[in-house]
């Protein structure tokens, strides 16, 4: 057996990613605008203008940062959406989970559509208005598809 030395072992190189303390999942970063909007005034000072968002729906941490501090869910001001179903996918124009289900069930995704071109327009605040700071598209696509797949093969 070939010992070495701890100081020829080379460490993993410090990527930017940030996990976790608490799931461990890999999290989202985001800057000041989601932080503003979704803490509560008396949890705000806990987290600096840059944290890191948890997307994982079964954790209780929703923000946290380098330092050990984290924002759980009942200090956010409302619902957010993967944690709760019932909370708008899309922060900026409300499109829910009911929204993208009705567009299944229609066989034409209308409202989708709708929110795609309005994701193009200024009112699209995403940076400041979604929790992890992302526009929402690329989660509503994945619902409706996974939806869809599961109606198929109910059917």
């Amino acid at each position: 057996m070939i010992l070495m030395n701890k100081a020829f072992v080379r460490e993993p190189d410090d990527d930017g990613r940030s996990y976790c303390p608490q799931c461990k999942a890999l999290g989202r970063p985001v800057e000041k605008g989601p932080l503003d909007t979704h803490i509560r005034q008396e949890s705000r000072a806990k987290i600096g203008d840059a944290a890191w968002f948890c997307a994982y729906p079964l954790c209780d941490v929703a923000y946290f940062n380098l330092f050990g501090a984290i924002i759980r869910m009942d200090e956010l001001n409302a619902p957010v959406y993967p944690y709760d179903p019932n909370a708008p996918i899309c922060a900026c124009f409300g499109l829910t989970y009911d929204d993208v289900e009705a567009d299944v069930h229609d066989e034409k995704p209308s409202r989708i559509r709708e929110l795609l071109a309005k994701s193009k327009t200024p009112e699209a605040r995403c940076h400041e208005l979604a929790a992890d700071g992302i526009c929402c598209m690329g989660a509503v696509q994945e619902l409706y598809m996974r939806l869809r797949n599961q109606t198929a093969d109910n059917a």
